[in-house]
């Protein structure tokens, strides 16, 4: 992050890291949380394992992620996220550098829907379903959010997958800005996708 920073980024870390509910298995998970130029991104990063742009449905935001190393993504949007996207990671316990170096964690929620509240000693668990109003106040976040990352992930607990609607590899002579706007000129829905978001 600090690499980031020295090229007046504005990064954060979200999910476990932020929470503090961290495994051995855990992700490292890195965002930028606006369009920026991916060169910039790419000239301070580590020579990345791979990168690739993902899209989770046809409506929400197209975005570059960049894996330096198995576990350890850099991820960024590639067009302007709506405030609920934004949510999204707030929803997940978000933390800036300056946090991570005073050891302050964050309230988030997990993959499971469960609130991981921070204590002195660890953090407190509780359920998130059939209290999303009172998690999406203790987050500040919006109750739409709540209520749609409770669908969502209840949905996938029902259907066994993910649903990420597009992944697409880049390869080593690929650029993201290059490639997106090829997918663009492809897709229909990624056009109007964008297009409301330009007005």
């Amino acid at each position: 992050m600090e690499a980031l920073e020295s090229v007046s980024l504005k990064p954060f870390a979200y999910g476990s890291i932020a929470r503090g509910d961290v495994s051995p298995s855990s992700d490292i998970d890195v965002v930028i949380p606006y369009p920026i130029s991916s060169y910039k991104l790419e000239t301070v990063l580590p020579s990345p394992i791979r990168r690739e742009l993902a899209q989770a449905t046809p409506s929400m935001v197209l975005k570059g992620h960049i894996y330096i190393q198995d576990g350890v993504c850099v991820s960024f949007p590639i067009f302007k996220m709506r405030q609920r996207e934004f949510e999204f990671y707030k929803w997940g316990g978000q933390v800036d550098s300056q946090q991570i170096q005073n050891e302050i964690r964050v309230s988030g929620v997990d993959k499971r829907l469960l609130l991981i509240e921070p204590t002195p000693t660890g953090h407190r668990e509780s359920g998130v379903v059939g209290h999303e109003s009172e998690v999406a106040k203790k987050l500040s976040v919006s109750l739409g959010i709540a209520q749609e990352r409770v669908r969502v992930l209840t949905r996938r607990d029902a259907i066994g997958r993910t649903g990420i609607y597009r992944t697409h590899v880049l390869a080593d002579t690929e650029g993201f800005e290059e490639t997106a706007k090829t997918l663009m000129d492809t897709d229909p829905a990624l056009r109007r996708t964008v297009g409301r978001r330009e007005r």
